[in-house]
């Protein structure tokens, strides 16, 4: 999500080094067995067994205006307009953002799951695949039970034991559904990891809706701690579900996100460095590194150029997990410079959700509907999702 993180902006610069020093591994042949959802096989996409590629969007509130709100189903038009243009997945918070909306879970939790089992019950009567992610802001679950965010990094938190319960009862309870179509952790974890001036750059505070008053150095978050519960998380989703694919949801790693690991400095990161920090936010059984691709204005910044050969030299898959251009009005360069941002999408990225589809506190910046000024940028997906279709064996 766009939050005021810096992006990785050298990639363009990094891409010919990594291409010479990264080896590229040969897919073997690939199983034709039919399965729910995404798989990963040997570095190759497949959905129900046949390869595939596609371009989604974000509808992150599909669950989360539910939530808040036990009678408003709005989500409904979403997943018909989004069925009806042929955009074939959505990726959604699926949980609270607050630690207060989670209360539903821990006081009734047959209601909670009444009101998720609808959403996702749409999304599969309009034919949408669903990519839910279970622990959107990495302060929700340590607020909820009492702890600091530094709380992921230990194994007998009750944060952790909180998200192995609520793993498991998301993952056993939909595994058998054809909508779901992956698991994803959270959402750009690695940003707020080891940065120098990790004060500034604590949890959000929302005390009304149930966060402390106030942070400490106790909230500070490194790698290794944040790295520690993907991967617990996706060794129980793998236990649970032997072959969805599974995502971290991380971000591109910032320029210089090794230096800030290793030294606690700002200088930027040598292309091998990068290569090991995207492989090291994406720790196994996870199948995917996470990515984002943000075209601003008057900017042309494709991050995940160096991912993209990471990825297929680990056999994994790049899930470029947001991507876009902000913005209300837009100059006939914009719009050309989106189109080429969509346009390398589609031609090199295997998996891509467009930010944000119909989400009401970022109108006017990123929210984009069938109907209003920023519709264009959905009819665009939708055009390069019947291309990918007709291009299919």
């Amino acid at each position: 999500m766009p939050a005021g993180f810096l992006k990785n902006g050298h990639a363009m610069r990094w891409f010919p080094i990594l291409t010479a020093s990264l080896v590229m591994l040969a897919a073997a042949p690939l199983q034709a067995d039919e399965v729910p959802g995404l798989r990963v096989v040997e570095g190759e996409l497949l959905l129900e067994g046949e390869p595939f590629r596609g371009i989604g969007v974000n509808f992150f509130d599909a669950f989360y205006r539910v939530l808040q709100d036990g009678d408003n189903t709005t989500y409904e038009q979403g997943f018909e307009t989004l069925g009806e243009m042929g955009i074939p997945f959505a990726r959604f918070m699926a949980a609270g953002f607050w630690p207060d909306h989670m209360r539903l879970y821990l006081d009734d939790r047959e209601e909670y799951f009444r009101r998720l089992d609808e959403v996702i019950a749409s999304a599969e009567e309009h034919g949408v695949g669903l990519i839910p992610s279970l622990f959107w802001f990495y302060g929700c679950v340590p607020d909820l039970v009492g702890e600091p965010a530094s709380a992921w990094g230990d194994p007998d938190s009750k944060t952790r034991a909180f998200m192995e319960r609520y793993t498991r009862d998301v993952v056993e309870r939909y595994k058998d559904s054809p909508t779901i179509w992956a698991w994803e952790f959270g959402n750009e974890y690695n940003l707020p990891a080891d940065l120098p001036n990790a004060e500034h750059h604590r949890p959000q505070l929302n005390p009304a809706l149930g966060t402390p008053e106030r942070r400490s150095e106790v909230d500070d978050v490194t790698h290794a701690m944040l790295r520690s519960a993907m991967q617990a998380f996706a060794e129980l989703v793998r236990e649970l579900d032997g072959q969805r694919m599974i995502s971290t949801g991380t971000a591109s790693p910032r320029p210089y996100a090794w230096h800030n690991k290793v030294e606690g400095t700002w200088d930027h990161d040598a292309p091998h460095q990068t290569a090991a920090m995207w492989a090291g936010d994406n720790p196994d059984p996870v199948d995917t590194l996470g990515a984002r691709d943000y075209a601003h204005h008057g900017e042309d910044r494709p991050d995940w150029l160096i991912g993209l050969h990471v990825a297929r030299a680990l056999d994994k898959v790049l899930f470029v997990g947001e991507f876009g251009m902000r913005g209300e009005s837009f100059s006939d360069e914009d719009r050309e410079r989106f189109h080429e941002q969509l346009d390398r999408i589609e031609r090199h990225v295997p998996l891509a959700a467009l930010w944000v589809y119909d989400l009401h506190h970022q109108v006017g910046e990123w929210s984009i509907t069938a109907d209003n000024a920023r519709a264009w940028q959905l009819e665009a997906i939708a055009e390069a999702n019947q291309r990918l279709r007709e291009r299919r064996p």
